[in-house]
């Protein structure tokens, strides 16, 4: 399945249980790909709440918030211009930085927190989460919209036990 889909530039939801291998999937999807040359920007999304989590994938503009970095900083959609951008656990993000991440899907553009002016950005994404996502779209706590952006081709990672 890995080499079936990685000539492809379509995205790719990848499940299965912790330790099952998706980042290892991913990067091997990268590595197979015509991308391969380009960034492979992987992102823990658990690691990371709210804003924050939106400052590291959209970056910021200098003084954005209190702590931020003088000259600013560019995000990983920006870093992985060219290549791909692997999203860890996206299961764990919350609802405003979900319709920012569709957007950015939509577009293929990012603003960077606090700044006017969006980007072009030319990224695969690949996203992965151990968490069943069709469950938390019926409950709610996924947006439907996001999820079928996402899994436009599902990869399913077997346990290791």
């Amino acid at each position: 399945m890995i080499r079936k889909v990685a000539p492809t530039n379509a995205t790719v939801l990848i499940e299965g249980p912790s330790g099952s291998g998706k980042e290892l999937a991913a990067r091997a999807i990268h590595n197979l790909s015509r991308r391969a040359k380009g960034p492979f920007i992987a992102l823990e999304c658990s690691a990371f709440e709210g804003e924050l989590l939106k400052s590291e994938l959209f970056g910021y503009v200098a003084g954005t918030f209190t702590g931020a970095l003088k000259e600013g900083k560019a995000g990983c959609f920006e870093a992985a211009n060219g290549g791909t951008l692997f999203l860890d656990e996206i299961g764990e993000i919350d609802m405003a930085t979900q319709i920012a991440l569709l957007r950015t899907l939509e577009t293929r553009k990012v603003r960077r927190l606090g700044d006017a002016m969006e980007r072009a950005v030319d990224f695969r994404l690949i996203a992965a989460t151990n968490r069943d996502l069709a469950k938390m779209v019926a409950s709610g706590d996924f947006r439907e919209d996001l999820y079928y952006s996402l899994n436009v081709i599902d990869l399913k990672t077997p346990a290791l036990k």
